[in-house]
C-alpha cells in the first residue's frame, strides 16, 4: 500500500452510533426482563432475517425500480434464485412476522403467539434521538379475531413494562378504536378522507393545544404564536363539538368511558361493534387483574389509526421529565400497538386477524431513567487483578479463576503500567474492588482488597449511608481462603 494513500477519517455514518457495555447491558436486562413475562403468556421466540425481498415491505417502499427511500436496499444476482430480486433490511419487526405466517400458515399452530426482538433499519433523515439502526421488541397474536387477543397483548405490555423496571403508576396503556373514529367521522358528516385525516391530526393535538386549539384545527384553522397559519378540518360547529366530546369522553373509569362513548357513536354499525370489542376488552383486562389505573380507555389516542383496523393502544410516561434545557416537557409514548387484519392478506389474498404491540428499547431505557430508574448506571466492571510482577502472572490469573468459578467477574490487568495506573484503570471500567498481591501477600498467604464502590461513594460527596460507610473500611488484607467472601460482601453492600 502507498504511503501516500489518504488515511480515511475515522467516524460514524450518519445515523448510527456505537454503544458501550452501559448501554448494552442495560438493553438486554429490559429484553430478559419482558421475555420473560411474553413466555409466561406462551408466546414463543422468533428471529426473522434482516433481509426481507422488497416486496414484501409494501408501503415502504414507493419506488418499485429503486426501491430505496425509506429502506436500506440491494439487489440480488441476476443467476440468483430471486433472479435479481431487490431486497432491503427490515424496516420494522411486523412485515417479516406477515411474510413467515403467510409462508408457514399450513404448519404453525393457530392463533400464532411470538415475540421478537433487534435491530431495523431506517433509511431517514437522523436527527437528535432519532437513528437509522435501533432496536424493536415486539409480540403479536395471528390468527384471532377475538378482542380478548387485543386484551391479552396490552395486559402482557402492561406488565412486560413493570417488570423491565418501571415503577407501578408510573406508565399506563391507552385504548382506543378504529371504529369508534369511523362511527364518529360518520356521526359528524365526515366522508371524505382527506377530511378525516385532518381532524386526526387536530384531535392528536389535543394534549398540546387542549380543547380550544383543537377546536379551531377542527373549524377554519388556527394561527399559533409564530403568525404561522394551519388550515383546518373545516368542520362546522356542530360536528367540531361532536369531536371535542368524543375526546372528553375518556373520564373515570373503563366502564363509564364506555357509557359516555355510547352516547357519542352509540346508534352506528360500525361505531357499536367498536363499543362492544372495547367492552370485551374491559371484562377481559378485569379478569387479567388490570385496572383502569394501568390501562385506561381513552378516545383521544389516534395515532396510527391508519394503519390499523381495529383496537389501538399506546403506553404513555406520566412522569413529568426536564428536556436538554432542563424544562419541564411531556415524555409521550414510549411504545405501542394494535389490530392490523390486512397485512398477511398481501401475501394470500385472504384476511387473517392479527393484533400486536411494539416498543424501542433504547426508548423504554431512557424512559427508565426518567423515571429514577437508571439501568445503565447500575452496570459494573470486572474485579481487577493488579499486575506487580511478570514473574507472578500465574498466581494473579489463579486469583481471577477463582473469582471467576464463584461467578464474580475478574480480569488480570495486562498493561504494562505501574500500580498507580492500574487502579486508574480499575475505576474506570467501574470495577466494585480490586485485588493487590504483592511479595508480603503471598508470602503471608493473604490478599489485600480495596473497595473501590466505596471510594466512588465518597469521591462524590455523599454524606449518607453514613452507617454503610464506617461498616466499610477502604482497604483490608484478608486470608486468601476469605477473598471471594470479602469481594462478595463489597458486591452485597453496594446501595
Amino acid at each position: 500500500m502507498s504511503t501516500d494513500a489518504p488515511r480515511p477519517e475515522a467516524r460514524n455514518p450518519r445515523g448510527f452510533v456505537d454503544r458501550r457495555a452501559r448501554d448494552l447491558v442495560a438493553e438486554r436486562r429490559i429484553l430478559a426482563a419482558v421475555s420473560s413475562v411474553y413466555e409466561r403468556y406462551g408466546f414463543e421466540p422468533l428471529e426473522t432475517g434482516a433481509f426481507e425481498y422488497a416486496d414484501a415491505l409494501g408501503k415502504f417502499l414507493p419506488d418499485a425500480d429503486r426501491p430505496n427511500e425509506g429502506v436500506f436496499a440491494l439487489q440480488d444476482d441476476a443467476d440468483s434464485e430471486g433472479g435479481g430480486q431487490w431486497m432491503a433490511l427490515r424496516y420494522d419487526l411486523t412485515a417479516p412476522l406477515a411474510r413467515f405466517a403467510a409462508q408457514n400458515w399450513e404448519t404453525l399452530p393457530k392463533p400464532f403467539r411470538r415475540y421478537a426482538y433487534g435491530p431495523v433499519w431506517r433509511n431517514e433523515k437522523p436527527g437528535p434521538g432519532r437513528y437509522r439502526e435501533f432496536v424493536q421488541c415486539d409480540a403479536d397474536t395471528v390468527g384471532s379475531a377475538r378482542p380478548e387477543a387485543d386484551a391479552e397483548i396490552i395486559a402482557m405490555a402492561v406488565e412486560g413494562l413493570e417488570a423491565a423496571g418501571l415503577p407501578a403508576g408510573t406508565a399506563i396503556l391507552k385504548i382506543n378504536n378504529r371504529k369508534l373514529l369511523n362511527g364518529l367521522m360518520a356521526a359528524a358528516g365526515v366522508s371524505d378522507d382527506g377530511q378525516k385525516l385532518a381532524v386526526l391530526r387536530a384531535v392528536d393535538k389535543l394534549d398540546r393545544l387542549g380543547a380550544d386549539g383543537v377546536r379551531l384545527l377542527l373549524g377554519e384553522g388556527r394561527l399559533d404564536e409564530s403568525g404561522a397559519f394551519t388550515k383546518g378540518a373545516g368542520l362546522n360547529a356542530s360536528a367540531a363539538e361532536r369531536v371535542l366530546a368524543f375526546t372528553a369522553a375518556g373520564v373515570g373509569g373503563r366502564r363509564e368511558t364506555l357509557d359516555a362513548l355510547a352516547n357519542v357513536v352509540g346508534g352506528s354499525a360500525e361505531g357499536d361493534e367498536g363499543l362492544a370489542e372495547l367492552a370485551a376488552i374491559d371484562a377481559a383486562l378485569t379478569g387479567l387483574g388490570v385496572g383502569p389505573d394501568r390501562a385506561s380507555i381513552d378516545p383521544s389516542v389516534v395515532r396510527g389509526l391508519e394503519y390499523y383496523t381495529g383496537p389501538v393502544f399506546e403506553a404513555e410516561l406520566l412522569l413529568q421529565t426536564l428536556d436538554e434545557r432542563g424544562q419541564p416537557m411531556r415524555f409521550g409514548s414510549i411504545g405501542g400497538g394494535g389490530r392490523y387484519d390486512d397485512l398477511v392478506a398481501r401475501f394470500t389474498g385472504q384476511q387473517v386477524p392479527a393484533t400486536g404491540f411494539s416498543f424501542g428499547v433504547s426508548r423504554l431505557a431512557t424512559a427508565l431513567k426518567a423515571a429514577g430508574r437508571d439501568l445503565a448506571a447500575e452496570v459494573r466492571g470486572p474485579v481487577v487483578v493488579i499486575a506487580f510482577d511478570q514473574a507472578r502472572m500465574a498466581d494473579y490469573f489463579a486469583v481471577a479463576g477463582e473469582l471467576r468459578a464463584a461467578g464474580i467477574p475478574a480480569e488480570v490487568y495486562l498493561g504494562s503500567s505501574g500500580m498507580r495506573p492500574q487502579m486508574k484503570y480499575a475505576d474506570r471500567r467501574l470495577s466494585p474492588a480490586a485485588v493487590i498481591i504483592g511479595d508480603d501477600e503471598i508470602a503471608a498467604g493473604t490478599v489485600t482488597v480495596k473497595d473501590l464502590d466505596l471510594g466512588r461513594e465518597l469521591a462524590s460527596g455523599v454524606t449518607d449511608n453514613a452507617a454503610w460507610r464506617e461498616q466499610r473500611p477502604g482497604q483490608v488484607n484478608v486470608p486468601r481462603g476469605e477473598l471471594v467472601a470479602t469481594i462478595r460482601k463489597i458486591l452485597d453492600a453496594r446501595p
